[in-house]
């Protein structure tokens, strides 16, 4: 019996689902983010008035203001295009590959995967390889099996055969693909952070179709995982106003959820808005009061000293960045199968590009000011 076709995601067009799935398959791990970022800039080619990519990896797509509008403030949309993955660190006399990761790993996850190498004449599937539980003392078999203690097998017949195909410092992926679970909820290795910098050029394409009074540059950055890199450089060269990361943060809707900690963030239940110590109160209530006139749900989640996303960087840059977090509430993070809602990236793109037609040269994040977009008094809020 043939299979009926798969429908086409009622909730984001096909030109959309389409660019996501290139974006999300493309391997591209912390470092190695080239085949990701010119899937990434091919698209924005279609609509921005400037595509252009730096030495670090960062990849960025302009949207110049409304004509006549001098001075214009820069925004900044920041989405890391990195995922995690793998290094290439050795390679053994009898031709199996050992690694070191790139970016952090639950290391019981790995077990018996199959990643995809970037090898000198294109991609190398392997497997990751330990030792089987049968041969185990019965005392090991209850300890996890850490990293250093597995290997990559790509079927070699010898060191001579590994290196014809393989060298030391050759990143991987797992070799998984984007699949749709349902017409909303999608599965893919690279979720974390794909998905943001889908949304950072999704937002600017809205951007572009209603042009406002800011200077807007998306920006697929890279190394968000192991050293912020891109961010810091990314917000230096822009020196924006206001700078936005995009990025996935924990559902709870899942058994055992810690909801004391990440508060109640549903996948489908819309975008979660960052407050915290890097946040800056102006950007959040304007982000909020967006998707309030919008009527588009959004939960928040308070963060300490620190958001983990690209924010912690772009705060910092230069003179300093009025920072806000717009999050993708995402299962089984930092795993092979990562799960989101597409409704959540589309109602997240749209939020932010709310926002963005609001900031004027008149705008004023200074903390305790009452100019910023948004901002409520105490007794609307």
């Amino acid at each position: 019996m043939a299979l009926s076709p798969r429908r086409i995601n009622p909730i984001m067009d096909g030109r959309a689902v389409t660019f996501l799935r290139r974006l999300l398959d493309a391997p591209g791990p912390s470092g190695y983010e080239v085949a990701p970022a010119r899937v990434w800039r091919d698209e924005a080619s279609s609509f921005a008035d400037e595509v252009t990519h730096d030495v670090v990896g960062n990849s960025f797509a302009r949207v110049k203001p409304r004509d006549g509008i001098p001075d214009a403030p820069k925004v900044l949309l920041a989405g890391h295009i990195d995922e995690i993955g793998f290094v290439i660190t050795h390679i053994d006399k009898d031709g199996f590959l050992w690694f070191s990761p790139l970016g952090g790993w639950d290391d019981q996850v790995v077990v018996g995967q199959r990643l995809r190498i970037a090898g000198r004449d294109g991609d190398v599937i392997g497997v990751i390889g330990k030792k089987a539980a049968h041969l185990l003392k019965e005392e090991d078999r209850r300890k996890p099996t850490r990293l250093d203690d597995m290997w990559i097998d790509i079927g070699a017949t010898g060191y001579d055969d590994a290196v014809r195909r393989i060298e030391v410092g050759d990143p991987a992926v797992i070799d998984s693909r984007f699949v749709e679970l349902t017409g909303d909820v999608c599965v893919a290795r690279s979720m974390d952070n794909r998905v943001g910098a889908f949304v950072a050029l999704e937002a600017a394409r809205l951007v572009a179709a209603e042009r406002c009074p800011a200077d807007v540059y998306a920006v697929a950055t890279a190394q968000e995982e192991i050293t912020f890199g891109g961010a810091y450089t990314a917000s230096f060269s822009v020196a924006p106003a206001v700078a936005i990361a995009i990025d996935v943060t924990h559902a709870t809707d899942y058994p055992g959820a810690d909801k004391k900690r990440n508060h109640e963030v549903k996948l489908g239940g819309g975008p979660v808005l960052g407050r915290g110590a890097t946040v800056n109160d102006g950007v959040f209530l304007g982000l909020r009061e967006a998707a309030r006139t919008l009527g588009i749900e959004t939960s928040v989640q308070a963060t300490g000293k620190s958001s983990g996303t690209d924010a912690d960087a772009m705060i910092h840059t230069g003179s300093g960045t009025a920072t806000g977090v717009v999050s993708i509430p995402n299962r089984y993070m930092h795993s092979p199968n990562e799960l989101v809602s597409l409704s959540d990236l589309e109602n997240a793109a749209k939020i932010i590009a709310a926002f963005v037609r609001t900031v004027t040269l008149e705008s004023d994040f200074r903390p305790g000011t009452a100019e910023a977009p948004g901002r409520h008094s105490q007794s609307s809020s």
